[in-house]
């Protein structure tokens, strides 16, 4: 199977895709990805501390994003590792490079 650049799809078609795509990469997350678990578990523990701490709306806000951004960093650290393993599962100086910048960035 090949990608059809000239045959995509538009509209709501398109978004009802994506978001197909979307969810299918949540459950794998989920599945697994211990540190992702862990993630959601702060993700939750962070929302009830939202309702329950007194912050200004500003620390809310910022607390919710920095959370987030924690679960961003480990989405790209997973895609970065599984790309790595799609190249090759053979060991290699790149790599491992890669895998070490990987997580140095989250």
């Amino acid at each position: 199977m090949h990608f059809d650049n000239t045959n995509k799809p538009t509209g709501a078609k398109r978004l009802l895709l994506a978001l197909g795509h979307s969810f299918r990469a949540f459950n794998w997350l989920t599945k697994n990805e211990s540190a992702f678990r862990q993630e959601l578990i702060l993700l939750l523990v962070t929302i009830i501390l939202l309702f329950t701490l007194e912050l200004s709306l500003y620390e809310r806000v910022m607390l919710f994003c920095a959370t987030l951004f924690v679960m961003f960093a480990e989405i790209v650290n997973t895609a970065i590792e599984a790309t790595i393993d799609r190249a090759g599962l053979e060991i290699h100086p790149l790599s491992g490079l890669a895998r070490i910048w990987a997580r140095l960035a989250c």
